[in-house]
């Protein structure tokens, strides 16, 4: 490898998404006139280049790189108006020169590589690089390629600690971050391209030299062959330009490349590329996003100003003072124009060229907001930070799922910005009907767009709001009046759906691919009816019809109590409210006998799931209301056979007691049982041949379902009170953690009526009705007063309340 003649061509070292690394490098551009542009980028996605500098595309926009075998990895090349190498790209274009790319490719950059992957940072950019998990589909990222935080070289902080050569870097100049730093010295002073070109050289070569750059050094290698062999015999070096990050640019100045590294790059698995819009708020560390860009919208103004970053500042100032006055705060041109002044003194103070971003909040903090950082975190940040989003220009032609999502949203009006935005879907609406099917395939297919935030059913109840739509359990999504969802779409959005396309051309397709894979994992008839339901809610016939098929066969052979009961619940909703999303291949006729069928078989288990400790037969007592209320809802179900399992576990002594409690709450509840049957079966469950922890473990179940039914009787609460007073003091402790858990629910109204009838039954007479009058909690020191009889009733009640 002719290293010498590497090291001749104009190299020229950025920063990913610096202004002044882009001003200087087309002043650079200008002067040298090379003949061919070699920028650090995937090289496999070249092709892209033109459609990049189209002038309907408009920045920022990125290179998604993503992989095509199956396994689901992607990663981005964002590029603002003002990133160096989209400056490089236009520049190219526009005065005839030849570019290209001259990074490793995308399926080698997402390949294994010792462990992790080869990724496609810079070792010099702290904050520049891209981080694992910014979204949903990005994988492949080099977490912190710059080596912060490696432990094994540089020097150590005062609390011995490593301190990386940036912490460094801004400690010896006095900067309170890197940010800072790389602001005041690179940012805002006004270079001409020579020398900015020989100071960020110099940095880079010290900083490169920190922490293992052994993926870079490959890189190194890589991109060295890649550049000597494009220019080949015809291209002089002075002919060449070379924009590379700073590190790499170094590295080929200093001739420190070893040919020999290559070889450690891994193999490249298959990927396809593709250009797709990206977002500021993207570019922001501040939300989590680190690109080197900490405000892209006050970078973009000293861009648009030609690096004057005292015009950006007083902008985003003059912005920030219209906030403050639609919002009602008291703020004008003067204190505009004061705060602007402090930015240029503090500067000033600090030994800056310009003013940059610390200056500007901690000068709108001192005189806009007297002192109060509230207002500068909420809208500050918003107007540094931006909320732009690019545009592909129609060369690059959208995959079919996106094609589908973006003609969707714009023909349904749904939001395209990257900001959330909340809406309500109205049901009732056939085509905000459609929407709902819509949104509810992305959230299958997992696409991130719209959140579940939340429904009003049929009976006026309302789910809490930000609940997720993954969270909730989807027969509770029929029969209801409206959704609420917040959308925003985010560039995760359209890398989704670009890796979605292996499993199909239309939404439609690959919600059923992956209902149709969610069905092959299923157990039990409960799993398969929540498919069944996900493919009615996203208009799939055939993985509905797939789910029923398999619910049939699962419910013949399930044993499970709460997994036929949630099978019985999903088809009582299909039964009662079918659902908005019309299928033609389910009716009825086909809803009907399933849901006959599920619950003649789950009554069928009602002893036997009921059976068992406590946390055995937790789900089973879920179950049980379940089927309660389908057969009061369901007409078809035979009711007659519930009753009689019901009032089987009543009468029981083998099952668990807290599902008999239940199970005569709900008999009396549905008026199967009346008042003299409750009141004789409390009697014979507390009376006292019963065992003290099973005769409170069926009172904490029976108040499970209606506490106030039970409370309000007098005569089951005179069984009630013979019952705690003849258990054994030696059995008293055993027995007080389960009723105080079956007395924790009681509410205010339901504790008087009790007091009240504990009095009665202890024939306290005219001293329980003047206790009428002072039954409120703050009161009952005076009760205490009035007698030691009704002392001793609220000292009983005291041990269980």
């Amino acid at each position: 490898m002719d290293l010498d003649r590497l090291a001749a061509v104009h190299l020229f070292p950025v920063r990913h998404h610096s202004p002044r690394s882009s001003a200087t490098l087309r002043a650079y551009l200008d002067e040298v006139r090379p003949k061919a542009v070699f920028v650090e980028g995937p090289s496999d996605a070249t092709a892209l280049l033109e459609a990049l500098v189209d002038p309907k595309t408009v920045p920022p926009v990125a290179i998604l790189g993503y992989r095509t075998d199956g396994t689901p990895a992607s990663s981005l090349w964002p590029f603002a108006a003002y990133s160096p190498e989209y400056v490089a790209v236009k520049w190219a274009f526009e005065h005839g020169a030849r570019v290209e790319l001259i990074d490793v490719p995308v399926g080698m950059t997402l390949a294994p590589f010792e462990g992790a992957t080869v990724g496609h940072d810079d070792a010099e950019d702290p904050g520049g690089h891209e981080r694992e998990g910014e979204g949903e589909g990005e994988a492949g990222r080099e977490g912190d390629a710059d080596g912060e935080g490696d432990e094994s070289d540089g020097p150590a902080s005062a609390g011995g600690e490593h301190e990386s050569i940036y912490e460094a870097c801004a400690r010896a100049r006095g900067f309170r971050s890197f940010e800072e730093f790389w602001e005041a010295s690179f940012e805002a002073p006004r270079y001409d391209p020579t020398s900015f070109r020989e100071a960020l050289l110099a940095y880079a070569d010290l900083a490169r030299g920190d922490g293992d750059r052994l993926v870079h050094r490959a890189r190194d290698a890589y991109m060295a062959r890649r550049i000597l062999e494009r220019m080949g015999p015809d291209l002089a070096p002075h002919e060449v330009a070379a924009v590379l990050g700073a590190a790499h640019a170094a590295a080929f100045a200093a001739r420190d490349v070893d040919p020999a590294l290559q070889a450690r790059l891994p193999a490249p698995v298959p990927c396809a590329v593709t250009l797709i819009p990206f977002s500021f708020p993207r570019l922001s560390e501040q939300l989590g996003y680190g690109a080197g860009n900490r405000a892209p919208q006050y970078y973009q103004r000293a861009h648009d100003a030609g690096g004057d970053f005292r015009r950006a500042t007083l902008e985003v100032l003059i912005d920030f003072t219209e906030h403050l006055r639609l919002r009602g705060f008291m703020a004008s041109l003067a204190d505009t124009i004061e705060a602007f002044r402090l930015a240029v003194a503090l500067a000033e103070l600090r030994g800056k060229a310009e003013p940059g971003l610390d200056e500007v909040r901690e000068a709108t903090i001192a005189t806009m907001c007297r002192g109060d950082a509230t207002h500068v975190d909420g809208f500050l940040w918003p107007a540094v930070i931006g909320r732009n989003v690019g545009r592909v220009g129609s060369r690059i032609g959208k995959n079919s799922l996106q094609e589908e999502f973006w003609r969707e949203v714009r023909e349904r009006r749904l939001p395209a910005t990257d900001a959330p935005e909340t809406f309500r879907l109205s049901l009732t609406n056939q085509v905000e009907v459609g929407t709902s099917v819509l949104l509810h395939r992305l959230r299958i297919a997992k696409i991130p767009y719209a959140a579940y935030a939340g429904t009003r059913r049929t009976g006026g109840a309302t789910r809490r709001r930000g609940q997720a739509a993954q969270e909730v359990p989807p027969d509770e999504l029929l029969g209801q009046l409206s959704e609420t969802w917040e959308a925003q779409w985010t560039p995760a959005t359209d890398v989704a759906l670009v890796e979605k396309i292996v499993l199909g051309d239309t939404l439609e397709e690959v919600a059923t691919r992956l209902l149709e894979e969610d069905l092959a994992a299923c157990h039990t008839t409960g799993e398969a009816a929540d498919v069944l339901l996900n493919g009615v809610l996203a208009s799939s016939a055939r993985a509905a019809a797939a789910a029923l098929r398999a619910c049939d066969q699962f419910a013949a052979g399930d044993s499970d109590l709460p997994s036929l009961a949630r099978a019985c619940r999903a088809f009582a909703g299909l039964a009662s409210f079918g659902s908005s999303r019309s299928l033609t291949s389910l009716g009825d006729a086909v809803i009907a006998p399933m849901l006959e069928k599920t619950f003649a078989r789950a009554v069928l288990r009602v002893h036997g799931g009921c059976t068992g400790s406590d946390e055995a037969v937790a789900a089973a007592k879920e179950a049980l209301r379940t089927l309660h209320d389908v057969a009061l809802s369901q007409p078809i179900v035979d009711r007659g056979a519930w009753l009689d399992a019901a009032r089987g576990l009543v009468d029981s002594e083998v099952v668990n007691p807290t599902a008999s409690g239940l199970a005569c709450g709900l008999l009396y509840l549905a008026q199967a049982i009346d008042d003299a049957e409750v009141t004789r079966i409390v009697g014979l469950r507390l009376g006292g041949a019963a065992e003290p922890e099973a005769a409170a473990a069926f009172l904490a179940g029976f108040l499970e379902v209606n506490a106030l039914v039970l409370v309000k009787s007098r005569p089951v609460v005179e069984a009630l009170d013979e019952f705690l007073g003849g258990i054994a003091p030696e059995r008293f402790k055993d027995t007080l953690p389960i009723l105080r858990r079956a007395f924790a629910g009681l509410g205010v109204t339901e504790r008087r009526y009790l007091l009240e009838n504990v009095l009665a039954a202890r024939k306290l007479g005219d001293k329980a009705r003047a206790a009428q009058a002072v039954l409120l909690e703050k009161d009952r020191e005076k009760l205490k007063e009035m007698s030691e009889d009704l002392s001793q009733a609220m000292d009983d009640l005291d041990e269980l309340l």
